[in-house]
């Protein structure tokens, strides 16, 4: 029978198939080029528009628009289907585009950034839980990868992209030139997804409540890191974390879900899985601050720290790939391999990073793409492995809640983590005293801390391992 074949990269990426897996593909991609587009162009931009003191915000607000969008997911595939809910996304995402283009002043941007965020946790929240509606169980763990591989495109195309542009001086270029991208993937949608795939005509209300807290907690911690005083910073996380506890205890008792049940205990399959998917995006956020140690310490060019960078995100692909295929016991190893990977990577950058010996005259420099290879080499040995989990173990009837998920708490980590590891890094001499010496303790203390979410994620992988 067909459905006893073993999956190949052959029968996700041609005829139907192919088109359909570029569609979800695109969506992830659209959302991941902006980011790294707009980080690249971001000094252009204030020294256009002004609003410096702002200039954070710029992520902040994207991404906490992208957790209220991709968490919205799940309720516009009841609602409307696939197709017509990429449509939506594809259309709010591109008035968001527009109008980041058009901006006079700092304020219109912010605006403009969180009408695009919307658009883009939407794109992302769609584009995870379709691939359980587009394509066969069978081949799940491919597209995921697929899906997931895209932030890797991401990281070697956007920076290109937002370069040129800004060293043009026409930021807002980079703008509209995404906007075509925009028009491909809808006619893709339009053609292959189908009207109806995903839509159940439920009435249930999506859980703004417990949305609008999360992202609270967010923009608590955010704003928090931004002040150089410790009893902020204790403050803001303290705060943060009381309003998650809020969230969990709400959600536990609500028939409109934010998670799918059996998400909040640790040792079940879903609650495992998703505390190894929080804990290593945590230890991703690593990236923020790779280039600038990168060229304040080692003497790198811009180019080139951004692109040794890029090798974090080649890792995690192709992590992903060797282990996209893996089942029963193998699949369980490199569930615990995986998070032991990256926290030992981020341990030995917390050594080799702070040497200032390591010039970009001298070769020993090039020993710091073994780590940051390993960073994440290590989260895509197990990334498609707990994506997969997730999606069969959701309960019946909460599968595009739990699919959705995925992305919420995605963007929940990455927005903490980068929280945190401002906070980590002004408490470590980053701005005070600053410099070289600074710059060098930031990065010894940033790396010892993050590699400890890895390294939880290890000891919590165990639910997830027996699946």
């Amino acid at each position: 029978m067909h459905n006893s074949q073993a999956p190949s990269w052959s029968e996700l990426l041609s005829g139907r198939n192919g088109l359909r897996s570029l569609a979800l593909a695109g969506g992830v991609a659209l959302h991941a080029v902006n980011m790294y587009v707009v980080t690249t162009i971001l000094p252009s931009v204030v020294a256009d528009i002004g609003g410096l003191e702002y200039y954070a915000w710029n992520l902040t607000l994207f991404v906490a628009a992208s957790i209220l969008g991709s968490a919205l997911s799940p309720k516009i595939i009841d609602s409307w289907g696939v197709r017509t809910g990429f449509l939506v996304a594809i259309a709010v995402f591109s008035a968001g585009t527009t109008g980041c283009a058009l901006a006079p002043s700092m304020p219109w941007m912010l605006l403009a950034r969180t009408v695009q965020g919307l658009g883009g946790g939407m794109l992302l929240g769609l584009s995870y839980a379709s691939v359980r509606l587009v394509f066969e169980e069978r081949l799940w763990p491919l597209a995921m990868v697929l899906v997931s591989s895209m932030w890797g495109v991401a990281t070697l195309g956007g920076p290109a992209v937002g370069g040129i542009f800004a060293q043009t001086g026409h930021w807002r270029l980079a703008f509209w030139s995404i906007l075509p991208g925009c028009a491909v993937l809808a006619l893709l949608v339009v053609t292959q997804l189908s009207r109806s795939a995903g839509r159940t005509g439920q009435r249930s209300r999506p859980p703004l409540g417990k949305i609008a807290l999360l992202v609270l907690t967010v923009m608590v911690v955010s704003v928090s890191s931004l002040s150089q005083a410790l009893v902020w910073n204790a403050l803001g996380v303290l705060g943060g974390i009381l309003v998650a506890a809020l969230i969990v205890r709400m959600d536990l008792h609500a028939k409109g879900r934010l998670l799918p049940a059996g998400s909040y205990r640790i040792g079940g399959v879903l609650g495992s899985a998703y505390a190894c998917i929080c804990l290593l995006s945590i230890g991703a956020t690593t990236e923020i601050y790779i280039p600038y140690f990168l060229q304040l310490i080692h003497g790198q060019s811009p180019l080139m720290a951004g692109y040794w960078t890029a090798i974090l995100s080649v890792g995690w692909t192709t992590g992903s790939f060797i282990s996209s295929r893996r089942a029963g016991a193998v699949a369980g190893r490199f569930i615990l391999a995986g998070p032991l990977m990256s926290a030992a990577s981020l341990a030995l950058l917390a050594v080799l990073m702070p040497l200032s010996g390591l010039s970009a005259g001298d070769r020993t420099a090039w020993v710091l793409l073994v780590p940051l290879m390993g960073v994440g080499l290590g989260i895509g040995l197990c990334w498609p492995l707990l994506l997969t989990r997730v999606f069969k173990a959701s309960p019946p009837g909460q599968e595009n809640i739990g699919s959705a998920a995925i992305t919420t708490l995605q963007l929940f980590a990455m927005a903490m983590g980068a929280a945190v590891a401002g906070m980590v890094a002004n408490a470590a001499g980053f701005t005070d005293p600053g410099g070289l010496e600074g710059t060098q303790s930031a990065a010894r203390a940033l790396f010892v801390v993050v590699a400890c979410a890895p390294a939880l994620a290890a000891i919590l992988s165990r639910g997830a391992r027996r699946a």
